[in-house]
């Protein structure tokens, strides 16, 4: 065996890493894999025509959201733009497995859609009310190659061009699974039908160069759409929640100015939020909007985000997006301060999700109660705070 050959045996016994357990390598180096792809559809379109700054940073959020909505064990393969290869190794999950993540995958992208057109009173939400970002998926299993290039992990093989060709294909409209052949031969008809029985199953074929003909059948998610968060007055909320909304206020004793550096100063959350033991963040980019930060709270972690800061003479709103909250998942904070005078302020904590990750009704209720009562000793707390530092005028002057 040359030289060359060593190289090429040496990178396939590093990237041949099952991440799935049953994962079989052939004698050629190909690993049976799941290959599954959500696409953003309208990401063009919305980024040449939105005319706002913010929507970069909104399609990378949303592309977090596909990350975080992996119900599978999938691993990301690749981002490209508006898409992101996930793949498993082994054998194929089943085809409610995948219809269950696909449903996953379009509620928490479309609820979180709604939550920036809803309430952020920004040019970023006018771009979205007059553009349907929606999501399509397409699903394959087949034998792939694992190679591992320095740091990354690379897909190589006939049915990793296969997944990325059937992104174009002749299926009207820009909103549903589509499954192929590949993946479809390794499920039984009577499940394959259980599992849609929720909508129509259709068939499909596109015919590519060097491939040949690929059959497919795709199912719209449309339907999936009665399921999103309106937060009307049939969405079931407990008394003091507005739709899918926690809201307390409080007056606080100190100018609206000062409440907000008090706010906003990252270093203090730990002194009014019950449960938190520690913030990190980098010192360098603080009070700066799309700010980043980790907060310790009781045993695990939660991201924040600053995505809207906004003062006028009389009311002031401060909004934080929410990540990897296990019980709310992409959530956010909003901080409205009103003025009353010049040493008064009125402050709400709106605390705003798109659903509760929990699929029975006790739990659920349960979780809105402590949340509520989480908000409630939070802005207790904020308002002894700044009334206490205002006193001793104790507040540093950065964040």
């Amino acid at each position: 065996m040359g030289l060359l050959d060593d190289m090429r045996a040496a990178r396939r016994a590093a990237g041949s890493r099952p991440t799935t357990t049953g994962a079989s390598v052939s004698d050629d180096g190909m690993v049976p894999a799941l290959l599954f792809i959500p696409d953003i559809s309208g990401f063009t379109r919305f980024i040449q025509e939105s005319g706002s700054t913010l929507a970069p940073q909104l399609i990378a959020d949303l592309l977090e959201i596909l990350v975080e909505a992996n119900t599978l064990d999938m691993e990301v393969s690749e981002i490209q733009g508006d898409a992101i290869l996930f793949y498993r190794l082994g054998p194929p999950p089943t085809v409610q497995e995948v219809v269950t993540q696909c449903r996953r995958i379009f509620l928490d992208f479309q609820n979180y859609v709604r939550l920036v057109e809803r309430d952020l009173d920004s040019e970023l939400s006018a771009a979205l009310r007059s553009h349907d970002l929606t999501i399509k998926i397409i699903v394959h299993f087949g034998q792939v190659s694992v190679a591992q290039i320095r740091q990354f992990t690379k897909l190589m093989g006939r049915d990793v061009i296969v997944v990325h060709r059937l992104l174009k294909n002749n299926v009207t409209g820009n909103e549903y699974i589509l499954l192929s052949d590949g993946y479809l031969q390794t499920q039984s008809a009577a499940d394959i039908a259980r599992s849609f029985s929720w909508t129509r199953l259709l068939r499909g074929t596109c015919i590519y160069d060097y491939l040949g003909e690929i059959c497919y059948r795709y199912a719209y998610l449309s339907p999936l759409r009665l399921l999103l968060n309106d937060g009307g007055p049939d969405s079931g909320s407990p008394r003091g929640v507005d739709g899918n909304a926690l809201k307390v206020m409080s007056t606080v004793r100190v100018p609206a100015a000062y409440a907000l550096r008090v706010l906003s100063n990252f270093r203090l959350r730990a002194h009014w939020m019950p449960g938190v033991s520690g913030v990190k963040y980098d010192l360098t980019k603080a009070g700066r909007l799309g700010t980043s930060y980790k907060v310790n709270l009781n045993r695990g972690q939660i991201d924040f985000q600053t995505v809207q800061r906004f003062e006028d003479a009389d009311r002031i709103e401060y909004v934080e997006k929410i990540s990897l909250f296990r019980l709310f998942p992409n959530s956010f904070l909003f901080c409205f301060i009103e003025v009353v005078d010049d040493q008064t302020c009125f402050v709400t904590l709106e605390f705003r999700y798109g659903y509760i990750a929990s699929q029975h009704p006790l739990i659920r209720f349960g979780q809105r109660q402590r949340m509520r009562r989480f908000l409630g000793h939070s802005i207790r707390q904020f308002a002894q705070l700044c009334e206490g530092m205002n006193r001793t005028q104790r507040l540093p002057k950065k964040s």
